[in-house]
């Protein structure tokens, strides 16, 4: 009885140290061009229900520091 005691308090004292989550790393853009002003021929659209601006062949989103180019 005292084994399976020994044995089951290592068990449970080895398991403490494994977890169940893991890590997750996001890697964030190495460059973001950031817009202050659009010019005025931009066109508003509207895709997936989110509202991107849309000049030049490119895709932007407003932030807090301005327009930021997007891939759609």
């Amino acid at each position: 009885m005292m084994r399976y005691l020994v044995y089951s308090l290592i068990f449970v004292f080895a398991l403490s140290f494994s977890s169940c989550a893991r890590r997750v790393v996001v890697t964030q853009p190495t460059s973001v061009t950031v817009v202050k002003k659009l010019p005025r021929q931009y066109k508003v659209v509207r895709v997936k229900g989110k509202r991107y601006y849309f000049f030049n062949g490119k895709h932007y989103r407003k932030t807090r520091n301005g327009y930021v180019v997007v891939r759609v």
